[in-house]
């Protein structure tokens, strides 16, 4: 890859957003001369000290050593899209309540990369910095029984795996499938698990630029084309503006990206920034036409820093809030997420409520627990750990047991078994028809010397990248410039970003591109 400090500043349109320019030299951690585990696990430790008493570390400008970072741009690693058939699946059915199952099982998958993989640091984003990639995925199928879950016909994996693979057939319901789950790598990706979990040793012997590459064949009428594109927005804070959409099924999302981390005692909590509302969904056309959802983000907490296996636990609530000019009944749902005993191992357990809502009263904004909601406005409720499975009932049913004159209070059922899903990889443009600011080109050279476990080399080229961008800074503080985004108008206030003319011209030729 070219020097990137001679890389062209982006493109532009009429919007502008602050770009203040920050003089002082990032905190930096030198790169160690022992590249063993537990020469990572001390560079750890001293970053761990130095970010101590810090308010929020996620907005300190920190120049990680390449050895500690996963080699995949971080606009990449966040895309809400695990599991793109699950997405796609959100405005299929004709009745209200069953769409908002959708949203909440999409909820529920968009993040797999945490569950089945390992956390990971990826490489920090450049300002106007971005990507994009589509999913060429076969839609879900539905069971005779609606109240079952739908059936995915690829990408799942073994409960007892650690790799997954695609295969023929599975259900969102777990089904203790005999299929062989050996596992099976492409460019050093395990097909089916697109988290940025590289295997560095068989990707040595691939071609770097192909890396990650790793995508689905699905063709033929019935294929569905999810596309989904990001952009570095802002500096500092580090904000990112996403769009991702299913023009065939009428649903579109978008949101902002943006957290705030701090130290506590020996783990890290991540919380969403001031600019993060969440994920806003809209269905354009079709049985939900004019229906939309905000999904708002828990807190996580990232754990084991110290012991060299850091791994998420999730605490707070997510609150899903589903509006209509035409509903009869409004809809809202209250995931809250339990918390973790400090002594033994995490259980990861979830309950829930749907419940019903005045949108002419606030009252309800205030429920933000299932205990705060009146038990008449409640109409399902669901439980069980969002790492592998969860049920939900509705409320007020009752079935006889075997003949017997004991009823249940209701009838349990399956919501999602995530423990066989696994990660659906994403197609993306080769390298030669990116352009200098796409991710994967962007990063290229660090990418490549990272695979080759050439740390010292992958440092080096990051801070040339990292340099230019202060050059650019400083450069449109002397100009009197500020800085404009390319495929997003700047306004992010309300937290659902709009796409610009050259946003929607990206869409459109994800769209349109081969498979």
């Amino acid at each position: 890859m070219a020097d990137s400090s001679a890389l062209p500043p982006p493109p532009s349109d009429d919007d502008v957003v602050p770009d203040p320019l920050i003089q002082d030299a990032p905190i930096s951690l030198s790169e160690s001369t022992d590249g063993s585990e537990g020469g990572k696990l001390k560079m750890i430790v001293q970053l761990v000290k130095r970010c101590l008493g810090v308010k929020d570390i996620a907005a300190l400008r920190i120049s990680l050593p390449a050895s500690l970072l996963e080699p995949i741009p971080n606009l990449e690693y966040w895309t809400y899209l695990d599991r793109p058939d699950l997405f796609a699946a959100i405005n299929d059915s004709t009745d209200p309540f069953e769409r908002l199952l959708a949203v909440l099982r999409f909820s529920f998958s968009k993040d797999l990369k945490f569950i089945h993989g390992k956390i990971v640091k990826p490489y920090n984003s450049v300002l106007g910095e971005h990507f994009r990639a589509h999913w060429t995925v076969k839609p879900v199928s539905y069971p005779s029984d609606p109240t079952e879950p739908p059936i995915v016909h690829s990408h799942f994996r073994s409960p007892s795996s650690s790799t997954s693979t695609p295969s023929e057939s599975a259900s969102v319901k777990s089904s203790g499938s005999k299929k062989s789950w050996a596992g099976r790598t492409q460019n050093g990706i395990v097909n089916g698990d697109d988290s940025g979990a590289v295997d560095l040793r068989s990707a040595l012997a691939a071609d770097t630029s192909k890396t990650s590459l790793a995508k689905s064949s699905v063709t033929g009428p019935e294929a569905l084309r999810v596309v989904f594109i990001t952009e570095q927005v802002s500096h500092h804070p580090p904000i990112s503006s996403f769009h991702c959409a299913v023009p065939e099924k009428g649903i579109q999302a978008s949101g902002v990206d943006q957290i705030s981390a701090k130290i506590s005692g020996t783990s890290v909590r991540v919380q969403p920034g001031d600019a993060n509302k969440g994920i806003f969904i809209k269905l354009t056309s079709g049985p939900g036409a004019g229906e939309s959802y905000q999904i708002t983000h828990p807190v996580a907490t990232v754990n084991g820093l110290l012991r060299g296996s850091p791994y998420a636990t999730i605490c707070e609530s997510t609150i899903i809030t589903c509006t209509s000019p035409r509903a009869k009944q409004h809809l809202r749902v209250i995931i809250e997420y339990k918390d973790e005993a400090w002594i033994g191992r995490a259980q990861y357990l979830v309950e829930g409520v749907i419940h019903q809502y005045d949108p002419g009263n606030d009252g309800h904004k205030e429920w933000t627990r299932v205990k705060h909601v009146p038990s008449t406005h409640i109409i399902a409720m669901f439980e069980g750990s969002w790492r592998t499975r969860i049920y939900w009932r509705r409320v007020g049913e009752a079935v006889r047991v075997d003949k017997s004159p004991v009823f249940e209070r209701c009838r349990r059922q399956m919501l999602i078994d995530l423990s066989t899903l696994a990660v659906v990889p994403k197609t993306v443009r080769p390298l030669d028809q990116q352009d200098a600011f796409e991710s994967r080109k962007l990063w290229e050279a660090v990418t490549s010397n990272l695979l080759r476990r050439n740390f010292g080399e992958a440092t080096k080229k990051k801070q040339i990248i990292e340099q230019a961008q202060r050059d650019r800074a400083a450069e449109r503080k002397q100009k009197g410039i500020e800085f404009k985004p390319v495929y997003f108008h700047a306004d992010i206030s309300t937290g659902a970003p709009r796409l610009s003319d050259a946003g929607r011209k990206a869409i459109e030729a994800e769209f349109a591109s081969q498979p």
